[in-house]
């Protein structure tokens, strides 16, 4: 007999599909209100060098009122001028770009002792690279969440975020006036167990390698507790915690951070279905740190997806999707519209980037 739900019959989770039955109202917007600067794409990962793709990507800035993105894989050397030419010869007033160290180098994927960030002299070749892409233009530092959940040392252990020997790279991007934004960890679902309790067990079920439960990770707190400790030691060094920090579960204790820590600001890239299920205590955080959380998606994504921030952030609208997917990416639930004020609006769309990242206010103003 199949599972289908259909006359009473039992029903698999995968095929669980509720329709709403609300009839509320519903104010979808084509473009964001204010110009917006997001500050947090994969220009070469999604769009592939592809020039086409980027001409289409900068229609849809055109057309949502995105007057300029930060692209966060820029890496170092030979690839760096790659995405340079890629973003810069045609639009160069519409990008900034971010650098990523390369921790493996022509290492061998399975022996970490062959690895760039095990070799001596590493820290300071790293640091004259970052000295060289800062006069090049690039605009910060993006560090991906491999480092404390991928990267090993010689002892195949992973790389300790806190590690006092990378000090030198988080002191030197303060010294250029580089901003280090930083993915550290993950949702609170992925460090929990796959089983019917995890709240996000259908998007787990269908990658698994997204786990990080058990013994052969760090803990999430642990992780965030070493990244705030680096944050700390360097108070003249800009950071910008991806994703709401990556505790958007808990916004509580990202407030107390940024009390803690002045030095720290945050975006909400792919975190939209976090907040918006919690819209009081999104609302209250985003008003109360105004002037420390900028606009950012992840993306680029396609249009129907960038349209939902809009509405997320500009409408009372109650329970929409915060994807355009039928099959929810992170979890079976709908959002709810902040309706923040115009003020809040633009600072969060673009004058906290322009304050806080190179090269944004002159493109702004371009």
């Amino acid at each position: 007999m199949p599972l289908d739900g259909r006359d009473g019959r039992e029903l698999l989770l995968r095929n669980f599909r509720p329709k709403s039955r609300l009839r509320v109202p519903e104010n979808p917007r084509d473009a964001a209100k204010f110009p917006v600067v997001d500050v947090h794409t994969h220009l070469s990962y999604r769009l592939k060098d592809d020039p086409e793709a980027l001409d289409a990507f900068v229609e849809l800035m055109d057309r949502n009122n995105i007057a300029v993105c930060c692209s966060l894989d820029g890496r170092l050397g030979d690839k760096l001028q790659q995405h340079m030419r890629y973003l810069w010869t045609n639009y160069r007033n519409r990008f900034v770009i971010y650098a990523n160290i390369d921790w493996q180098g022509l290492g061998e994927p399975d022996a970490p002792e062959t690895w760039a960030c095990n070799q001596p002299g590493f820290v300071r070749q790293t640091v004259m690279q970052l000295e060289a892409a800062a006069e090049q233009g690039v605009s910060g530092l993006k560090i991906f969440k491999g480092f404390g959940l991928g990267y090993r040392s010689e002892d195949r252990n992973l790389l300790a975020i806190d590690d006092f020997r990378w000090d030198p790279i988080w002191e030197a991007c303060g010294q250029l006036g580089l901003p280090i934004i930083m993915h550290v960890a993950d949702p609170a679902a992925f460090f929990d167990p796959i089983d019917p309790q995890n709240e996000r067990w259908e998007e787990l079920s269908r990658h698994p390698d997204w786990s990080f439960h058990g013994d052969d990770f760090p803990s999430r707190e642990a992780l965030l507790e070493a990244r705030n400790r680096v944050i700390e030691r360097h108070p003249k060094t800009k950071f910008i915690g991806a994703h709401v920090a990556n505790n958007s579960e808990d916004l509580e204790t990202v407030a107390a951070w940024l009390d803690r820590y002045p030095n720290l600001s945050v975006e909400f890239a792919s975190r939209i279905g976090e907040l918006g299920r919690q819209p009081y205590s999104a609302r209250d955080f985003i008003m109360q740190y105004a002037d420390r959380v900028m606009f950012g998606t992840d993306g680029p994504w396609p249009e129907t997806r960038i349209r939902l921030y809009w509405r997320f952030l500009e409408t009372r609208d109650q329970y929409f999707p915060y994807s355009e997917k039928e099959f929810p990416p992170q979890g079976l639930w709908q959002i709810y519209g902040l309706y923040l004020p115009d003020d809040v609006l633009r600072k969060v769309y673009s004058e906290n980037a322009a304050r806080l990242i190179p090269g944004v206010r002159q493109r702004l103003g371009s």
